[in-house]
């Protein structure tokens, strides 16, 4: 898995998955449309007409797959939809200093990267954006390292399973199917072994 994007910025510390998406839209299963409900509160005026100056109403943060913000992303409640609204939205990348713990375990199993970097990178990709507000930034997840025009090579973290799913294009359940033959073949062998201790 490795992409270039431009950077969609957010720049506020404790967005909460109820900012990310308000619990009056966690009534649905299905993960379709919502990215429209992304950051909803913010996004549209009382009437449901977007506001032309918030930036997710924008043409380029609808082309860009990485979200910058701010510090304590995702703290709050557990809700899975929070991840599926920002990979619906296009998102494959957050970029924080760090991130709640359930809202990270939650990105990771529905192929959300959340990529945490210190303060001091933070800031230095802050500044670089300010010169450069088109700059793009290159994540592999492969070699587990972002980096960008001008910029250090970054190593960022993850987990080994959500690194394999992540690579694989699967999720948990998705990862168990790629063992099935493996799992019949047990399941047949167990029940051979049974019938004989039973006979």
């Amino acid at each position: 898995m490795q992409f270039e994007s431009t950077v969609t910025q957010i720049q506020a510390d404790n967005i909460d998955t109820d900012q990310i998406i308000p619990a009056r839209f966690l009534k649905t299963i299905s993960k379709v449309g919502l990215g429209d409900q992304l950051f909803f509160d913010w996004r549209y005026d009382a009437d449901g007409s977007p506001k032309p100056d918030f930036i997710l109403n924008t043409d380029k943060a609808k082309a860009s797959k990485v979200l910058f913000a701010g510090d304590n992303f995702g703290c709050g409640s557990s809700r899975e939809h929070a991840p599926w609204a920002l990979t619906q939205y296009g998102f494959q990348a957050v970029i924080s200093t760090s991130f709640a713990d359930i809202f990270k375990q939650n990105s990771l199993k529905n192929r959300l990267l959340p990529l945490v970097v210190s303060r001091d990178v933070h800031q230095q990709l802050r500044n670089a954006l300010t010169a450069n507000p088109d700059l793009t930034v290159s994540v592999n997840v492969e070699t587990q390292i972002f980096t960008w025009s001008g910029g250090p090579a970054v190593d960022f973290a993850i987990d080994g399973f959500a690194k394999h799913c992540l690579l694989a294009g699967v999720d948990e359940i998705g990862y168990v199917q790629q063992h099935e033959a493996q799992i019949a073949a047990y399941e047949a062998q167990r029940i051979g072994t049974l019938n004989t201790l039973a006979s």
